[in-house]
C-alpha cells in the first residue's frame, strides 16, 4: 500500500529488492481479497473456513507491518507530511464519503450519516494508518516499543470504552505489527528468505492450515477483527491478558512464513504491486454489491467447483484494479499531487565542501 522504494533486502541489487516488495503488496492484496469474496461461504464450507481463518490470522498483521516498515524514515518532514496528507488523509476523506453515499444508495437509506470518525469497512486501515505514521517518531525514540505497543494493545482489548472514533479498538490493537515493521531491517527480510526457514514455514503453515479445519465448526474468526474488547467473544476481560499476545505470536510466524516464501524476482505480477492502494480501496464496492445483491445466493457458488470460481474472480479483479488503467483514472482522488494547497519547500544551501571548509578554517584563499 506504500509507494516507497524498497531499501535493501539482500545483495542482489536494488531492483531486486524493489522486486520483492512489490511481490509481497500485490500478494497480500489478493490474501484480502480472497478472505472477503469467502466469508459468505464460511457458513456452509468447513474447508472454506479453515482457509479464511488461516488468511485472516496474519494478512491484515502482515499489510501493517509491510506499512511499518516503509514508514521507518518518517520524521515530520514538511515533505513527508504532505505525502501523508495527499496519500492518506484525502483518500481516507473522499472514499469514505464515497462509500456512504454508496451504502445510502444500495440500501435506499437517505439518511445514512456521514461520519469521517466513524470508518465505514475497509476505511479503517486508512485511519490506522494515519495514526500509527504520526506516533513513527515516538516509536523509533523507545528502547522496547514492540514490548509498549503490545502491552497498550493488550490493555485496550479489555476496555469496552476505550472508544470508537476513528476504530480506535481496531488501530491499536494493530499497532504492535506496524511497530515490529519499524524495527524490522533488510538482514531480517533476507535471514527470511533462505531455503532453511522456508524448508521450516512450509510444514508451520500446513499445521495452520489443520488447525484452522480442526476449529472451523467453533471458532469465531471475530477474534481476528479486533474491533473491540474481548468481552464481545463471551469472555471475560482477563482473557484479554492471554489472547492478545497469543494472537500477535501466531500473526507474526503465520506472516513470517508467508514472507519467506514471497519470491523476490520480478514476476508478471511484481509491477501490480505498486498499484494495491487503489485495489484497497476500490474492491471495497464489488465486495458490497455482492452483498447488498445477493450474489451468493445461488446455490452453485457454495459447491467446491463454484468456491473455485469466488477465488478465480476475487482473484482476477483485485489483479484488475491494480494495473495502470485503474490508477491513471482514480490517480487524482487516491494519490492527488494538490501543489497548489502547500507552500513550496525552502531550498536548502548546499553543504560545504571539505576543500572549501578548510579554506574558511584556515583563514586561507
Amino acid at each position: 500500500m506504500v509507494r516507497q522504494a524498497a531499501q535493501g533486502i539482500s545483495g542482489s541489487g536494488g531492483k531486486a529488492r524493489e522486486s520483492y516488495f512489490d511481490n509481497v503488496k500485490y500478494l497480500t492484496i489478493v490474501l484480502v481479497a480472497c478472505g472477503h469474496a469467502w466469508e459468505p461461504l464460511t457458513y456452509g464450507s468447513r474447508a472454506v473456513t479453515a482457509l479464511y481463518l488461516t488468511v485472516y490470522a496474519f494478512h491484515m498483521p502482515a499489510f501493517a507491518l509491510v506499512s511499518g516498515y516503509f514508514s521507518r524514515s518518517f520524521d515530520m518532514a514538511p515533505g513527508r507530511l504532505k505525502r501523508l496528507v495527499t496519500g492518506v488523509v484525502v483518500p481516507y476523506v473522499v472514499f469514505e464519503v464515497a462509500y456512504t453515499l454508496f451504502y445510502r444508495w444500495r440500501q435506499d437509506d437517505p439518511g445514512y450519516p456521514i461520519s469521517l470518525l466513524d470508518p465505514w469497512y475497509l476505511m479503517w486501515f486508512l485511519a490506522a494508518l494515519f495514526v500509527w505514521r504520526l506516533s513513527t517518531p515516538l516509536w523509533l525514540q523507545m528502547r522496547h516499543p514492540v514490548a509498549v505497543s503490545l502491552a497498550l494493545a493488550t490493555g485496550v482489548s479489555m476496555m469496552p470504552d476505550a472508544g470508537g472514533d476513528l476504530a480506535l479498538q481496531r488501530v491499536i490493537q494493530f499497532l504492535p505489527f506496524f511497530v515490529v515493521g519499524l524495527v524490522l531491517r533488510p538482514e531480517h527480510f533476507s535471514r527470511l528468505r533462505t531455503w532453511r526457514v522456508r524448508g521450516a514455514a512450509a510444514p508451520v503453515a500446513l499445521a495452520a492450515v489443520v488447525a484452522a479445519y480442526w476449529v472451523a465448526p467453533w471458532f469465531d474468526a471475530g477474534w481476528f477483527y479486533h474491533r473491540g474488547a474481548v468481552q464481545g467473544r463471551g469472555v471475560s476481560a482477563w482473557a484479554g491478558l492471554l489472547a492478545t499476545p497469543a494472537l500477535f505470536v501466531l500473526a507474526l510466524v503465520l506472516s513470517a512464513c508467508f514472507l519467506a516464501w514471497v519470491p523476490g524476482r520480478k514476476l508478471f505480477f511484481t509491477a501490480l504491486g505498486t498499484g494495491t492502494i487503489y485495489a484497497y480501496l476500490l474492491h471495497g464496492f464489488v465486495i458490497k454489491s455482492s452483498r447488498f445483491g445477493g450474489w451468493y445466493d445461488h446455490p452453485w457458488l457454495h459447491t467446491p467447483l463454484g468456491e473455485l470460481a469466488v477465488t478465480a474472480t476475487a482473484v482476477t479483479g483485485i489483479t484488475l484494479l491494480c494495473t495502470d488503467p485503474v490508477r491513471r483514472v482514480f490517480r487524482y482522488v487516491v494519490e492527488p499531487r494538490m501543489d497548489w494547497a502547500f507552500r513550496r519547500a525552502a531550498p536548502q544551501p548546499e553543504p560545504e565542501r571539505p576543500a572549501e571548509r578548510e579554506k574558511v578554517t584556515s583563514g586561507g584563499g
